[in-house]
């Protein structure tokens, strides 16, 4: 996961007038462990920010956080005043139909409440670690094996890899991995080459179960190997 220098781009843009938005909806979850709050550094140069719990906070799809200094600007683009949604309350509550297009909205904040109550931030943190660390013990075996080469820092709990060999190679691998229903990986391309990617991230996630992609990803090298 790469993380941008948020303080030097708010930089630039305060110089240009721009609006600076921060897109934190994976990363920003694990400012609540004290040793990861760096990835907000400079966030305060930020005009909005995005975190979403759905990612990496342990709560169901869909809940995203968008905080911002200046409301204003949501409620100009936004509000609607026909007759027919003015109330006597208007003054008195937020309404958030003055901040997006819908009118109305499910109540998403009740599942991250109860994530908070049940876990509180220190039963958060914990997870989070637990995550970062297994990501990081996953990158150290793939290194350790010589068969394969990390292609980024692993800054926090996903895991970029390859298999050194042909992008046919990595593919069929990445789906000899997700066939076996045991665990599922994703893909991306960087420069040109075929990339997997583990993403640690399910409450119920444990240290076995990141062994045994380990396992799984070793096996189906081994059949690369012997396929020639």
């Amino acid at each position: 996961a790469s993380i941008d220098p948020v303080g030097a781009i708010g930089e630039i843009a305060s110089r240009h007038g721009l609006w600076l938005h921060v897109d934190a909806a994976y990363g920003g979850s694990a400012a609540v462990a004290e040793e990861f709050r760096f990835v907000l550094d400079g966030v305060e140069s930020a005009h909005s920010l995005v975190v979403s719990p759905q990612k990496w906070l342990f709560t169901p799809m869909d809940c995203s956080v968008f905080y911002t200094r200046r409301p204003e600007a949501l409620r100009r683009a936004f509000t609607l005043s026909p007759e027919y949604l003015r109330t006597s309350e208007d003054s008195r509550a937020v309404n958030f139909m003055d901040y997006c297009l819908p009118l109305g909205r499910r109540f998403r904040a009740l599942k991250l409440w109860f994530l908070m109550r049940r876990l509180g931030r220190e039963g958060a943190a914990s997870l989070i670690r637990n995550h970062v660390s297994w990501a990081r013990w996953l990158a150290e075996q793939l290194e350790r094996d010589g068969r394969f080469e990390i292609v980024a820092p692993v800054r926090l709990s996903l895991v970029c890899f390859r298999y050194r060999g042909s992008n046919e190679e990595n593919r069929r691998l990445l789906e000899a991995v997700n066939d076996s229903g045991a665990a599922f990986l994703s893909h991306n391309v960087m420069n040109g080459r075929f990339v997997i990617r583990c993403a640690i991230g399910n409450m119920k996630t444990t240290k076995e179960d990141v062994e045994t992609v380990w396992r799984l990803i070793r096996e189906a090298a081994d059949g690369l190997s012997a396929a020639g």
